[in-house]
C-alpha cells in the first residue's frame, strides 16, 4: 500500500495552486481555467483556511444567483479543511474521501502545505498496487 508521500512523488505535475480568501470568486475561476484544474486551496499566509472547487461555484454561486465579481472566495469555500499527512496511506485517504464525499485532499506536514491528492491519484495508486500484487502472486504460483 502506497503512502501519500509516494503518491505525491508519482504525480507528473506537483504544482500546488492557492488563492487568498479575499480574492473574488471570478479570480478563482480564472486561475482554475488558466491552470486547467478544478479546485484551489485557500490560504492566508502559510495557513490552509479553506478549499474551493468548481462544485462550490456551481452550488453556492450559480444556483443562488450570486455575482462572481463581488463575492469573495471565503463566502463559498469549504472550511475547515480535511487533510492528510505524507505518512498516511491510500486506505486512509480513501476512507476520508468516502466519508466526506471529497474529491481532493490537501497534504499538510507540520502545519505546512506540501501537496494535493485527487481521487484520480488514489485510483492510479490502488491499481498499481493491485497490478504489483497480481504479478507477485503469479510469480509465486510459477515458483519464481
Amino acid at each position: 500500500m502506497k503512502t501519500v508521500a509516494q503518491m505525491l512523488r508519482a504525480k507528473p505535475n506537483q504544482d500546488i495552486y492557492t488563492i487568498a480568501p479575499t480574492a473574488t470568486v471570478l479570480q478563482a475561476l480564472q486561475l482554475m481555467a488558466e491552470k486547467n484544474i478544478g479546485a484551489l486551496i485557500v490560504t492566508e499566509g502559510d495557513q490552509v483556511v479553506g478549499f474551493v472547487s468548481e462544485r462550490d461555484y456551481s452550488r453556492k454561486m450559480v444556483l443562488q444567483g450570486r455575482s462572481s465579481v463581488a463575492t469573495p472566495v471565503s463566502a463559498i469555500m469549504a472550511s475547515p479543511v480535511i487533510s492528510v499527512t505524507s505518512a498516511q496511506n491510500t486506505r486512509d485517504c480513501l476512507k476520508l474521501m468516502g466519508k466526506g464525499h471529497l474529491r481532493h485532499l490537501p497534504v499538510i506536514d507540520d502545519g505546512k502545505l506540501v501537496g494535493l491528492l485527487s481521487v484520480s491519484n488514489l485510483v492510479k495508486a490502488v491499481l498499481a498496487d493491485q497490478d504489483e500484487m497480481i504479478q507477485q502472486l503469479e510469480q509465486y504460483i510459477r515458483g519464481q
